[in-house]
């Protein structure tokens, strides 16, 4: 007998504790139990199965059901929250990732490397519409190429440096016509076969370049894009970036 008081002494206090014990402040949306008013329903529950003890089912029975319907209010108030969080994260996630794939292949080029919106149109078959100026003349490349020439060459003047153009982007007509005047590169000449010119792409520029241009455009050229990529033709430069 002396136990079983001891029991409900030590029930009586815990009750008392609960029941001072103000709501908590409403918990992040997906924290594992939910908002204040699960917490409530926590206290309440536990209150009652304390309650219960003494008019029916005895201490198991009231401390289980209490917990049961407070605990289980908490955990699925917390779960769905956490839940549809998750999803919504899971989302913003693959929406972002899709962005990043969009921009990723902005300006890709195929395995030959010829920018992908030209190579359709076919080497020295761009159209004007698809070129850009270069800011010299009338000479235009490929629009990223030209942008960064642009920037380039506008570095190259801060240095005191001119770096001047004699030739960019080349029809197939035009390829046919150097070609003819030049000879062919693999025969010694200084042509490409027509239709294979990396001009036809509008990748590459020759320069009017005196000794300290050259030495400028070997030592920068790289950080805008461009390569000295041709043997024996020191004033042909290509946009590789």
């Amino acid at each position: 007998m002396d136990g079983i008081n001891g029991v409900m002494s030590r029930i009586a206090e815990i009750e008392g504790f609960i029941s001072s014990l103000q709501p908590p402040a409403a918990a992040t949306a997906g924290t594992l139990g939910g908002t204040s008013a699960s917490g409530q329903a926590f206290a309440s529950s536990l209150s009652s199965a304390v309650a219960g003890v003494g008019t029916s089912g005895g201490l198991t029975s009231g401390l289980t059901s209490g917990l049961t319907s407070g605990l289980g209010s908490g955990l699925t108030s917390g779960l769905t929250s956490g839940l549809a969080t998750s999803g919504a994260a899971t989302a913003t996630t693959t929406a972002t990732g899709a962005a990043t794939a969009t921009t990723a292949t902005s300006g890709a080029r195929n395995a030959k490397g010829v920018p992908v919106e030209l190579a359709a149109y076919g080497n020295g078959r761009i159209p004007a519409a698809a070129l850009s100026s270069i800011g010299v003349g009338n000479h235009t490349m490929w629009a990223p190429a030209a942008a960064n020439f642009k920037k380039l060459q506008a570095a190259a003047a801060r240095d005191g440096v001119t770096i001047g153009v004699t030739d960019s982007y080349r029809s197939y007509d035009q390829q046919v016509d150097v070609a003819r005047r030049k000879g062919l590169y693999s025969q010694g000449g200084l042509a490409a076969k027509p239709g294979t010119s990396e001009h036809g792409w509008g990748l590459s520029l020759d320069l009017k370049l005196d000794g300290e241009a050259l030495t400028w455009m070997r030592a920068h050229a790289e950080e805008y894009g461009f390569t000295e990529n041709v043997p024996r033709e020191s004033w042909h430069w290509t946009f590789t970036a």
